[in-house]
C-alpha cells in the first residue's frame, strides 16, 4: 500500500526557524538527564523520546522543531486538544479574577458553576438523584472513593470487577483492575476481588465470539452469584467499563450492560460505571452509559471533566450517600481553576456539537482502517466507540483459535508505534500484551488531520509488517 507524502502544516519535520542540531542536542541532553532522576517506572517517556515546548489544537512540537499530530490526547484527557481557546480564556479569567486558587472543600462561585455545568450533562433521571463528591485529582481517587462509599453504604466488602479492566494504580483501584502485570508485585493487590468474564468478541473468552459470548458472559455472572457453593460473598459493588480503554478500546454491548444492570439491581447490589476515560464525548455520546440507557448507581469522572487539568468526581444516587464528615477527603480537591477550565469545556462540547462530531468522525476512521484489512492483514480487529479506536495487530501466519483470531503481535505494535512518532504521529498501545493500537484524538479533530492520522498510520503498518516481518 503506496501512501503520498504528507503536506499538513503538523508534519514531522522541523520548523524552518529552528537550528535543527543545536535543538536535537538540548532535547538530548533534557530527555539523558529525567532518565537519569526520574523513577523507573516512568512509562510515556520510554515510548515517546521527545521534549514537547509548544502544543495546540491536536499539534505538538518538541525542542528539536519536530511537529507530531497527537492521537494520545493525554490518555483522553484532552477533549478539545491542547490550549484550546476556551480553556485558555477560562484559565486567564480565573486568574484575573483574584480567585482563591486553593479552597480545600470550600463552596465557591467556580464549584458552583462546575457543579451546575456537570449536572446539565448527565441524563435527567440520573441527575434529579445525583450527588457529586469531589477526588483528588487523579481517576484512581475516585475510583477509591467510590469503592469506599459502597462499602460503607452496604456493609459489605467485596466487589465484582472484570477481565481487561483498568481503574487505578492506588490499592482498591489496583485490586479491580484486570491486569496480572501491574498486580503481581504488589501483595495484597486481588483481595476481595472477584473476577468476572468482560465480553471480547474477537477473542472471547468462551471461546464462541459475537452475540451469545456476551449472553454467556451475562449467565456465567448471574449463575456464579446466585451460587450457594459459588463462593462469592455478596459484594459491596460491581464495577465496569462501558468501553475498556487500556484494555484495547474493547466496547461492551449495549445489551450486556442492561444485563448487568438487571442482575445488579435484582440483587441489591449497587453498580458503578467507570467513565474516566470514555466520559465528555469520547464515545458519541456525553457518557457512554447513554447508548444502552442504563441508570448506574454511580459514575467515576476525571479526565476530560477538568479541561486539560486535574480534576476527578464521583457523580451518585443520593440513597448511597451516607458518608460521615471527612470519610473521603484530601487537600486538592477544590482545584478553582481545573473548575473554571472545567466548565467551560463541558458546555463548549455541548454548544458545538462534539459529541455528535465524534460518533460521525470516529466511524469514519473505523470504516477505513476495516477496509484496509485485505491489504494489511497484520490487522486482526478494528473496535472501539466514537473516538475511542482500537486496532488490534496480529501474526497472521500464526495457528487461530477457536474464534478465528490469529496470535498477538506485540513486538509489531511496538515498532509500528516508533514507525509512527517517526511520521511525526503520536499513538500508544493497550490491550493484552500491549497488541493493540489505541486512536484517542481530540474531539475538535479536522477531517484533513483525521486523514492524515490514518494515511500516517497505515503506511508505518505497511512498511513495519512487510515480508517475514510479522513477528
Amino acid at each position: 500500500m503506496t501512501v503520498p507524502p504528507i503536506t499538513l502544516p503538523t508534519s514531522g519535520k522541523p520548523s524552518a526557524s529552528t537550528s535543527t542540531s543545536a535543538s536535537a542536542s538540548a532535547s538530548a541532553s533534557i530527555l539523558r538527564r529525567q532518565r537519569d532522576r526520574e523513577s523507573s517506572a516512568r512509562t510515556y517517556a520510554r515510548s515517546f523520546p521527545i521534549v514537547p515546548v509548544r502544543a495546540k489544537g491536536m499539534m505538538i512540537e518538541g525542542t528539536d522543531g519536530r511537529r507530531y499530530l497527537d492521537c494520545l490526547s493525554g490518555a483522553g484527557t484532552l477533549a478539545l486538544g491542547h490550549n484550546h481557546p476556551v480553556v485558555m480564556e477560562a484559565i486567564r479569567r480565573t486568574m484575573e479574577s483574584g480567585a482563591p486558587l486553593h479552597v480545600l472543600d470550600l463552596a465557591t462561585p467556580e464549584k458552583d458553576d462546575f457543579t451546575d455545568a456537570l449536572f446539565e450533562t448527565l441524563p435527567k433521571d440520573f441527575a434529579d438523584r445525583a450527588r457529586v463528591h469531589f477526588c483528588g485529582p487523579a481517576g484512581t481517587d475516585a475510583v477509591e472513593a467510590a469503592l469506599k462509599l459502597m462499602q460503607t453504604a452496604t456493609g459489605r466488602r467485596g466487589v465484582l470487577a472484570f477481565t481487561g479492566a483498568y481503574h487505578g494504580m492506588t490499592a482498591g483501584a489496583l485490586g479491580a483492575t484486570g491486569s496480572v502485570a501491574v498486580k503481581e508485585q504488589v501483595a495484597g493487590g486481588a483481595a476481595e476481588v472477584t473476577r468476572l468474564p468482560y465480553p471480547y468478541a474477537y477473542r472471547c473468552p468462551f471461546g464462541v465470539g459475537g452475540e451469545r459470548g456476551a449472553e454467556l458472559s451475562a449467565t456465567y455472572t448471574e449463575r456464579l452469584l446466585d451460587d450457594p457453593s459459588g463462593g462469592v460473598v455478596r459484594p459491596a459493588a460491581m464495577i465496569l467499563e462501558a468501553v475498556q480503554g487500556e484494555g484495547g478500546a474493547v466496547p461492551a454491548p449495549d445489551g450486556w450492560l442492561r444485563e448487568m444492570r438487571r442482575i445488579t439491581a435484582e440483587r441489591g447490589i449497587p453498580l458503578i460505571v467507570d467513565e474516566v476515560q470514555t466520559g465528555v464525548g469520547r464515545t458519541g455520546a456525553f457518557w457512554a452509559v447513554e447508548h444502552s440507557g442504563i441508570r448506574p448507581d454511580a459514575i467515576v469522572m476525571s479526565k476530560a471533566i477538568g479541561g486539560s487539568l486535574p480534576l476527578a468526581v464521583i457523580v451518585y444516587d443520593q440513597d448511597y450517600d451516607g458518608w460521615l464528615p471527612g470519610a473521603h477527603t484530601g487537600t486538592f480537591r477544590g482545584n478553582t481553576l481545573a473548575m473554571a477550565t472545567g466548565a467551560a469545556t463541558l458546555r463548549y462540547v455541548t454548544q458545538e456539537g462534539l459529541v455528535e462530531r465524534a460518533a460521525t468522525v470516529g466511524a469514519r476512521m473505523k470504516a477505513r482502517l476495516e477496509g484496509a484489512r485485505a491489504e494489511l492483514p497484520v490487522i486482526g480487529d478494528v473496535r472501539g466507540r466514537g473516538l475511542m479506536i482500537g486496532v488490534e495487530l496480529i501474526d497472521p501466519e500464526g495457528p487461530v483459535d477457536s474464534c478465528g483470531a490469529h496470535p498477538y503481535a506485540p513486538e509489531l505494535a511496538g515498532r509500528v508505534r516508533a514507525a509512527c512518532l517517526d511520521r511525526g504521529l503520536i499513538v500508544e498501545l493497550g490491550g493484552r500484551f500491549d497488541a493493540t493500537l489505541r486512536l484517542l484524538p481530540p474531539l475538535t479533530i479536522s477531517d484533513e488531520q483525521a486523514e492524515a492520522v490514518l494515511d500516517r498510520l497505515m503506511d508505518a503498518i505497511t512498511e513495519v509488517s512487510g515480508p517475514g516481518r510479522t513477528s
